[in-house]
């Protein structure tokens, strides 16, 4: 080979390893763009709205409301960031998902009032590929009633009745009264008024908006339905509070006489209920009349008003039948789900419910923690008669330095459901 075919081998050789890998590279870099860009999504769809559960149930829907689980029909539903129903963002697993069914659960709270009108009636559907918003109508459920905050206040109190959906009230009455002077909050869990003095019956609660109505099984402004003691016209009181009184200056907002429970301090594992004011005891009375005994247990409830003054962060308050350990319901406000604590108060006077099911036995040593009653005559007896005991406990291992003091009335036994 002659020296100038030699050089010219030698160029193209070296031309060629130093091109081929960036030739690779770029091959490389487009084979991949080509690859991502095949994987790419187009955007969501939504076609239909479907009831979530099975056939015969499985239908297309015509509307929704909040807290409803639902199925989203459409296409390319996979990747979901947020879907809102009515600007209110929902809970959903992914892994209930495919590419064109979305199983989701509706808030149970959408603050319709604060709503922009834009959005009302909507669901938005945003994924890692795109959005959409699809029109469909999304309307309050019919109201629930799941509380009030004292069935048995006086006139010009603050009370509150709370649940779920009281959106477009049409109509609201309280004890047989209809209330024209009230506010309900945006997310239409409660309804607050100042008690009426036109409000001088008992009877139940109702709530009536354009989705349906709500009313109470129970009565409110009631001394007499379930009552074990109202310190006044039904006494059944026996021994051992600190004092029964119906100061009000002390303790205002109450209906007469009250009785009331105070300790300064409570050593570990003081049980010790009958000294210094801290237990409060009924005579027999009837708890469930003997025609209802047969009914489900869960359908009736202890309830009473109570008044604590100073922060109550340890401490039980032990409830008790006919001074009979087997069942008692142990009631501390101040204990989060969670194992923590956040002392306690009242503002003024409040209704407090203990469903009877809430009365269990021993359960690894500690009192009241244990099984329910399996029927109402397994706590009551056959004759559904008995006494009631509220004792001031301390069942742990640590100290209670922190006062207590706290008024309880009405106390009573209804039914709930």
């Amino acid at each position: 080979m002659s020296s100038l075919n030699k050089n010219i081998m030698e160029k193209i050789l070296s031309y060629l390893k130093f091109s081929l890998p960036i030739a690779l590279a770029v091959l490389l870099i487009f084979t991949q763009s080509g690859c991502k860009k095949d994987k790419v999504s187009d955007a969501p769809t939504i076609t239909s709205v479907r009831s979530y559960a099975p056939a015969p149930g499985d239908s297309v829907l015509s509307k929704i409301g909040p807290g409803q689980w639902v199925t989203i029909v459409g296409t390319n539903l996979k990747g979901a960031l947020q879907i809102y129903f009515d600007a209110t963002a929902s809970s959903f697993n992914e892994a209930l998902f495919s590419d064109t069914s979305a199983a989701v659960l509706i808030p149970s709270v959408i603050a319709f009032p604060s709503v922009p009108a834009d959005q009302l009636n909507t669901i938005r559907y945003v994924t890692t590929h795109g959005e959409t918003t699809f029109s469909f109508p999304i309307l309050p459920s019919a109201p629930t009633i799941s509380g009030i905050s004292n069935e048995n206040a006086v006139v010009g109190d603050s009370v509150f009745v709370y649940g779920y959906n009281f959106f477009f009230i049409q109509n609201f009455v309280f004890a047989g009264t209809t209330i024209t002077s009230y506010a309900a909050v945006n997310d239409g869990t409660s309804i607050r008024f100042k008690l009426p003095a036109t409000v001088t019956s008992s009877g139940i609660v109702t709530v009536t908006t354009k989705s349906g109505t709500a009313s109470t099984v129970f009565t409110v402004n009631d001394m007499n339905t379930g009552m074990q003691c109202n310190f006044d016209n039904v006494n059944n009181y026996s021994w051992g509070a600190a004092a029964i009184s119906n100061n009000s200056v002390e303790f205002p907002g109450n209906r007469l006489y009250y009785g009331r429970i105070t300790a300064s301090t409570l050593g570990a594992y003081d049980f010790a209920w009958y000294n210094g004011g801290r237990g409060m005891n009924m005579n027999p009375a009837q708890w469930v009349p003997t025609a209802n005994l047969n009914d489900p247990i869960a359908n009736y409830a202890l309830k009473f008003e109570m008044n604590i003054k100073q922060p109550w962060s340890n401490g039980y308050l032990y409830i008790v039948k006919d001074y009979d350990w087997t069942y008692l319901a142990r009631y501390a406000p101040w204990l989060n789900a969670n194992g923590t604590s956040t002392a306690f108060t009242t503002t003024g006077w409040q209704t407090v419910t203990i469903p009877l099911t809430e009365f269990r036995t021993k359960a690894n040593g500690v009192d009241g923690t244990g099984n329910s009653p399996a029927n109402l005559k397994a706590l009551v007896g056959n004759s559904g008669n008995g006494g009631i005991n509220l004792w001031l406990i301390n069942p742990t291992g640590a100290a209670v330095t922190t006062p207590f003091d706290g008024v309880f009335d009405n106390i009573r036994v209804v039914k709930i459901k």
